[in-house]
């Protein structure tokens, strides 16, 4: 009887095990069937590519999108906008945009990114001035100046001359040592700022020092300070308490739509005052 019991259960198991691999080959036999979905060709950057890069066939690449799911403003052929400039930087695999690319008659570089009514100046900086290399295109800095208005040494004031002012680009280039006639590596950081503020710029890097520092880009305050005088870094003198702008202040100046807002600082600066003990009686004097 038992004989009979693990006959059947072996039969069974070998009519179940030829069915399952019969199965298995017919339907590995049958055809995958394919469906082509309808594409269009759109350009994109094949790789990273920089603010001002001058377009060429090896910086770009074409990408089949799903029909109709292609960016607005893309393009389908390289040759449409090769020699055009980026007006932003991008990345691999970034779809090029009409909107990122300088007219065809502005050519590359850096003048094309340049809003209208706004100029781009360069200044000279080192390690300490450029925040340690943290000033990367797209930053937003405060910019100081520290000069003497009399000439003076005791005169020598740190004041902010420019609020908020973008970075467009940063880098070193190559310039001749004056004294020892050698070429030397030079950091400079150009800013995007307004007419007048590179009038400040231009006077502070030439008749004193500056200093750029690095701010957040959410923040849209614009302080203003009294500057620091030495009198007042010692303790001779009590220095008036700075304010703070809010975004919204008349001070900030309008910008056109896609125009990076700069403000300017404050010029005025409040009297020093002195602060006289006689025994126990105090007062403060205002020196004119």
């Amino acid at each position: 009887m038992r004989n009979r019991i693990f006959a059947v259960l072996a039969l069974a198991i070998l009519a179940g095990g030829g069915l399952a691999y019969g199965t298995y080959n017919v339907i590995n036999a049958q055809p995958v069937k394919t469906v082509n979905a309808p594409t269009q060709p759109v350009v994109v950057a094949a790789a990273d590519l920089v603010l001002g890069t001058e377009l060429k066939k090896e910086d770009l690449a074409v990408v089949n999108f799903p029909m109709g799911a292609a960016p607005e403003g893309s393009f389908s052929k390289p040759a449409d906008i090769l020699g055009r400039g980026l007006i932003v930087s991008m990345v691999k695999n970034e779809p090029v945009l009409g909107a990122k690319l300088a007219s065809k008659e502005a050519g590359a570089g850096l003048p094309p990114v340049i809003p209208e009514g706004m100029r781009a100046v360069s200044v000279r900086v080192n390690e300490v001035i450029g925040v340690a290399g943290y000033v990367l295109p797209g930053t937003r800095v405060d910019v100081l100046a520290t000069a003497s208005p009399s000439g003076n040494q005791t005169d020598v004031t740190s004041k902010v001359i420019l609020a908020n002012v973008q970075v467009l680009t940063a880098g070193t280039r190559m310039e001749q040592d004056k004294e020892k006639g050698k070429p030397m590596q030079v950091t400079v950081v150009t800013l995007l700022v307004y007419p007048e503020q590179s009038e400040r710029l231009a006077l502070a890097s030439t008749e004193g020092k500056i200093q750029l520092a690095l701010r957040n880009p959410l923040d849209q305050g614009a302080p203003e300070t009294p500057g620091m005088r030495q009198a007042v870094l010692l303790g001779a003198v009590k220095a008036a308490p700075a304010r703070v702008v809010a975004s919204n202040s008349n001070t900030k100046r309008k910008a056109t739509p896609g125009t990076p807002v700069t403000n300017d600082a404050p010029s005025s600066a409040a009297l020093p005052t002195v602060e006289i003990i006689r025994g126990d009686k105090r007062s403060a004097e205002v020196i004119k």
